[in-house]
């Protein structure tokens, strides 16, 4: 085996799309994969079965947070891509402790343990995320855009982020830290935009947007994000090592807009699309500059949106099975700011 790659995370969404990337392109690399199985990762996301370790391909189940199995693990790694984390902001309005453990303490578990590895470990990949930044200043956002998080969930990242960067310019370990926007692509969550409305056309039920649908997102198909991500694992150190690189489309489009294009692209029903309250500390526009990540690494998105979104529908309309166990996981309790309890 020529490299063991560790993916933390790696049963989640953009995780297992990372892990298939990986057994696919690079049939020489063993793969590792550390999950809590919390209720957004899912034993079907892998490619292997889970138990029945191969040379290729091993599956651990523990937290991040626990620094022995995470020492354990990395000292047996060439590259460690951290994907774990809890990532829904509105599960994170709702209930928001767990954010900070896994998010914030989990990453400091995985960067001290690259620390201690010594020279082990060739590179550190942190799967931080857009949400960092809250509104957009300007049109595009590149990766000097201040950071303004607006959510536990954003804020969690943040200071994972900026943990991660901390032990990169204090003990200089080999880390990189990688910004995605918004990720949809099969195997989603349906607790997430994109496959909950079009779960809801698939079901004949409300399509709820929040306020009045002008928030305006970013979004890059999830295999475009694994490609960026083994980019900056091949890189050379001086092109990536210390650097954050953003990964997006440079398009915003409206969440009105997306239940509009499902609808549509699903022959659903136009007045299934409903309106409820504004969600809190919703963010009014990202839209990513990704000219850093193209112009030093060669970089860029496979999918536009209507051939992923084709790419996405199509998953959920013929894996049925796979996504119904979710179903009560779609909506969650938010309080208003005027007291009133939704579901958002």
């Amino acid at each position: 085996m020529s490299k063991t790659v560790l993916v933390t995370g790696g049963a989640g969404f953009i995780g297992s799309t990372f892990v298939r990337h990986l057994r696919e392109k690079y049939p020489d690399y063993r793969i590792l994969v550390l999950d809590a199985m919390t209720y957004a990762g899912s034993f079907s996301n892998l490619p292997d079965a889970v138990d029945r370790p191969t040379d290729r391909f091993e599956f651990w189940y523990g937290s991040v947070t626990n620094p022995d199995l995470v020492t354990s693990l990395v000292q047996r790694s060439d590259y460690i891509v951290h994907f774990a984390a809890e990532t829904h902001v509105t599960r994170s309005i709702y209930d928001n402790r767990l954010f900070f453990e896994t998010d914030v303490l989990g990453t400091q578990t995985v960067a001290h343990a690259v620390l201690k590895s010594g020279k082990q470990v060739k590179r550190l990949i942190h799967v931080s995320t857009s949400e960092v930044y809250g509104t957009a200043n300007e049109t595009l956002m590149n990766e000097e855009h201040p950071l303004n998080p607006m959510s536990p969930y954003a804020s969690a990242k943040c200071g994972a982020d900026r943990l991660v960067y901390s032990y990169w310019a204090t003990y200089k370990i080999p880390a990189v830290i990688v910004r995605p926007f918004n990720n949809y692509g099969p195997r989603q969550h349906l607790e997430k935009v994109v496959p909950r409305f079009i779960t809801g056309v698939l079901l004949d039920q409300p399509i709820t947007v929040h306020g009045d649908g002008s928030a305006a997102r970013d979004f890059v198909h999830a295999e475009d994000t694994c490609s960026a991500i083994d980019l900056v694992m091949h890189a050379p150190d001086a092109e990536v090592v210390g650097e954050v690189f953003n990964v997006a489309s440079g398009e915003d489009r409206s969440i009105l807009s997306i239940a509009h294009d499902i609808v549509a692209k699903m022959n659903g029903r136009k007045d299934s699309i409903t309106f409820i309250g504004n969600r809190p500390g919703q963010v009014v526009r990202h839209s990513g500059d990704a000219r850093k990540i193209a112009e030093r690494l060669g970089w860029k998105a496979k999918y536009t949106w209507d051939v992923g979104l084709q790419h996405t529908i199509d998953w959920f309309t013929n894996n049925r099975s796979a996504w119904e166990q979710q179903m009560w996981m779609r909506t969650i309790p938010i309080i208003t700011a005027s007291g009133k309890v939704e579901q958002h």
